[in-house]
């Protein structure tokens, strides 16, 4: 995941992690940074205070590494989309920060992770696209 995202994902500012692609796995899921840090995002006021209140500047996010470990328990289309929320195909209506730091197009998908662990020691590693198995852990 492009930070700040991930960091934001991984502290729980947001329930989803959206995703334009379905996967039929569950388990085990590690969260990955990518090297990548979005800058312009990092910049907006609402994401500035939101990395502030955890103790994150863009300069000191963590990239190009596995932060946190979670269980992916489910893969939700988005069904509408609104200016304030979206609806998932089980009716959930998502508001808020989890709206607002999503990407809830209609067709895409909400992934749920649950018992998200931010890991006391980082582990450097070398990402991929999609979904990849590691055995650093």
């Amino acid at each position: 995941m492009i930070q700040p995202w991930a960091s934001l994902f991984v502290l729980r500012e947001n329930e989803f992690e959206t995703r334009s692609w379905k996967t039929n796995y569950r388990g085990p899921l590690a969260i990955h940074t990518s090297k990548k840090i979005d800058k312009a995002v990092c910049r907006h006021v609402a994401i500035r205070s939101l990395l502030g209140k955890h103790g994150y500047t863009e300069e000191t996010l963590p990239t190009g590494m596995i932060i946190a470990v979670g269980r992916l328990e489910n893969c939700l289309k988005v069904t509408e989309k609104n200016q304030t929320s979206a609806v998932l195909e089980n009716g959930q209506i998502v508001s808020g920060n989890d709206y607002f730091l999503g990407d809830f197009n209609v067709g895409g998908y909400a992934w749920e992770i649950q018992d998200m662990k931010i890991l006391n020691e980082r582990i450097p590693a070398k990402g991929q696209l999609g979904l990849w198995e590691t055995d650093l852990l």
